[in-house]
């Protein structure tokens, strides 16, 4: 199962030269960068752990893709993405976000179905992931 979560996930993985050519356009318009990981992406999951402080004062997309090296070689099995903020209105906001690194292999999730009171029905999500204990989610 592929995740499809962020800008360009019903695309292709792209390529470093197109990662490079978002980050560039995301610089020019201003907004700052910042790069997250998570072994567990599950939809409800927008809170992914942090590589390193948000690059403020970065402009130059070689620096980014430094760090999305750096945090694929730390964290090879992993789920990492590239998040845009922009802070003109003197609050921070998402602008852009997509996923630079993935798992060789994606297991998926699981939809539960709950009968409930009367003829209401429950519905949740269940990682495959989380099956294993964190740090042994992806490790083949």
């Amino acid at each position: 199962m592929r995740i499809t979560q962020g800008t360009f996930s019903f695309l292709p993985d792209l390529s470093d030269d197109q990662i490079r050519a978002q980050i560039e356009y995301c610089l020019e318009q201003g907004w700052a960068a910042s790069i997250e990981y998570t072994d567990d992406p599950h939809p409800r999951n927008s809170y992914w752990e942090m590589f390193g402080p948000p690059m403020f004062d970065l402009r130059d997309a070689a620096g980014v893709m430094t760090e999305v090296a750096s945090a694929r070689q730390t964290f090879p099995d992993h789920y990492i993405k590239v998040n845009a903020f922009d802070a003109t209105r003197g609050i921070e906001s998402l602008r852009l976000s997509f996923i630079v690194n993935r798992p060789k292999v994606e297991p998926g999730f699981r939809l539960i179905r709950e009968e409930a009171a009367g003829r209401s029905v429950r519905y949740s999500i269940h990682a495959y992931a989380t099956d294993r204990p964190e740090g042994e989610r992806y490790q083949g």
